[in-house]
């Protein structure tokens, strides 16, 4: 993935602020919507940065409990809590000398937000259950899909803590506003899953382009990679067609809202919202009577 960032018409910017501040030391906040290869910038900040020989360690702190959170970046002693019946090594322990990447840095909560702070400061921490104070020093680099200025405006996150992990920011733009990427990534996918699957795939028919082209992928280039998978799997020829896709680019279908679940009215009105602006999360928003960053959070939960 990373060679692809390279010959990408529409991510040269992105390269070039990998290539300016990848060498650095710098904080980097990477933002943009869920599937647009966040994961892929971090890594990519790291293998020009003078720590590439050292660990990168990513952290998804979306997927870390209240309870969990410092004892997964800080380590814990032997008997801290109930659970704990040896000493465990936290992120920062793993990635002293390299990179720590904070993904879905917007979920991370108030108090741990203070922690967090003392450590990117100081780069002093006590494991959990330990008054022994350690050192570590690494690179951070984070990553959200949420607007943390917006969440600074309201209180959500610390003011303090957002310049401290954004001393550059680096944006990537969703799929549906770089069209010109989508036959070189769907060529990149099909040429890996045809290997993977032994099946000798050449390309795309006429139809399937339109097809890709056309969608709106609402998740990105995660979506593209899977719908790419799918279609390997289920083509029957040497080249994909728009069957094998299977995307979704007829009218929507009708909703009854009775036979509906609660979850799937939400994501009904947000994706509506949605296709009413054109894919403005602000208007969106805006809209729904939400703030952006909790649109967001909805659209990451439901999956919209």
């Amino acid at each position: 993935m990373p060679a692809l960032i390279a010959k990408s018409p529409s991510m040269q910017p992105v390269l070039a602020l990998i290539e300016r501040v990848g060498p650095s030391d710098a904080a980097v906040l990477i933002t943009g919507e869920n599937g647009t290869g966040k994961g892929v910038v971090a890594q990519s900040l790291h293998a020009v940065s003078r720590r590439a020989k050292n660990s990168f360690v990513s952290v998804n702190i979306g997927g870390l409990s209240e309870n969990l959170f410092e004892s997964e970046l800080f380590g814990h002693v032997k008997g801290a809590f109930t659970d704990a019946r040896t000493d465990r090594a936290g992120r920062f322990d793993f990635a002293d000398g390299g990179t720590l990447f904070l993904d879905e840095i917007a979920n991370i909560r108030p108090a741990q937000q203070a922690k967090l702070l003392r450590v990117i400061e100081t780069g002093e921490y006590e494991a959990v259950g330990s008054s022994v104070t350690r050192k570590a020093d690494v690179r951070m680099l984070s990553a959200t899909n949420a607007d943390l200025a917006e969440e600074v405006e309201v209180g959500i996150f610390r003011q303090d803590l957002f310049f401290r992990l954004r001393t550059v920011e680096i944006h990537l733009p969703p799929l549906r506003e770089r069209r010109e990427d989508i036959p070189l990534l769907a060529g990149h996918f099909l040429a890996a899953y045809s290997q993977r699957y032994r099946k000798p795939i050449s390309g795309f028919d006429e139809a399937a382009m339109r097809e890709l082209l056309a969608h709106r992928w609402p998740g990105n280039i995660r979506e593209l990679d899977h719908a790419v998978e799918r279609a390997v799997l289920m083509a029957t020829s040497n080249r994909v067609t728009g069957a094998d896709l299977g995307l979704r680019t007829g009218g929507e279908r009708t909703y009854r809202l009775e036979e509906m679940t609660l979850e799937e009215v939400e994501a009904l009105l947000i994706r509506k919202a949605l296709a009413r602006y054109d894919g403005n999360v602000t208007r969106a928003a805006e809209a729904l009577g939400l703030s952006r960053s909790a649109l967001y959070r909805r659209m990451q939960r439901l999956a919209v």
